[in-house]
């Protein structure tokens, strides 16, 4: 059985044009260099750092955000924070709706991904992830166990671990249920009591004219052609992270209910948003 999720069918885009691919390649050849000149002066940079500090990163963290921010620059997209993300380790949790989100949830507060095993082996964006400190783990509530003891690990170093708890990535017009599965970890007796959750909404806007859906990957569609339609839009739009206030997981009963609060807020971040 499959989590992804397909809804309606995918935009049509318009066939690309040579000024389109012009555009495309203008901004691809400065986001590559940004992006892996990032990774390569990141890895540099752990050859020091994980020796002195371990699991925790005072330094990368930094490199990652600039990259992620700038990313947009380049892009032409807009980004717009609202609202204070949380200090201090915790966990957030967020819709799901492009591989921008890596982009988008980096750019304004440092955090590490928390990702299905099956990401470290896809290329590229394996690597990236590999090296930007994201927590893999099997969606199977058997290894519930070595998740929990992973998750105590990362928040003692004082990080901040996001989780997409839809499973998948939608059209981003909608938030799906989120699977209460993973909250299950939060509820272990060492992590409980003092750990906070964040719920976050990130809201697309697509550019003049465009599908609503235009940033929106989800269902079967490849990268490849996703990533050529974004780089060589004409407009570009934009993209809102809007942070909810944390809660404690103290605060509710059993992980359910947790998943149900934080569904509900980050729903109506997409809907408010939306309709203003």
């Amino acid at each position: 059985m499959t989590d992804t999720w397909y809804g309606e069918p995918e935009p049509q885009h318009q066939k690309l044009t040579t000024a389109g691919y012009l555009r495309a390649i203008a901004r691809a050849i400065p986001l590559i260099v940004l992006v892996f000149g990032g990774l390569v002066i990141l890895l540099l940079v752990r050859l020091i750092e994980r020796p002195l500090n371990g699991a925790r990163r005072p330094v990368t963290p930094f490199i990652t955000q600039f990259v992620c921010r700038n990313a947009f620059v380049l892009l032409g997209i807009t980004f717009k924070s609202i609202g204070q993300p949380m200090s201090g380790p915790g966990a957030v949790v967020a819709n799901h709706a492009s591989w921008l989100d890596i982009f988008a949830l980096n750019a304004r507060k440092r955090i590490y991904f928390v990702s299905k095993s099956e990401v470290a082996g896809w290329p590229g964006i394996g690597w990236l992830a590999r090296a930007t400190g994201t927590v893999f783990i099997k969606r199977d509530r058997r290894d519930v166990g070595a998740q929990i003891a992973v998750f105590r690990e990362r928040l003692a170093a004082g990080h901040k671990l996001l989780f997409f708890p839809e499973g998948t990535s939608t059209d981003g017009l909608q938030v799906l249920p989120f699977k209460p599965t993973l909250f299950a970890a939060f509820f272990d007796p060492q992590l409980r009591e003092n750990l906070q959750i964040q719920p976050v909404t990130v809201q697309y806007h697509a550019p003049d004219g465009e599908d609503a859906r235009f940033y929106g990957w989800w269902g079967d569609m490849a990268f490849g052609p996703h990533l050529l339609t974004t780089l060589a839009a004409r407009k570009q739009g934009a993209v809102t992270v809007i942070y909810h206030a944390p809660v404690r997981v103290a605060d509710y009963a059993d992980r359910k209910q947790l998943a149900k609060a934080m569904e509900a807020k980050v729903r109506s971040g997409l809907a408010e948003h939306r309709s203003a």
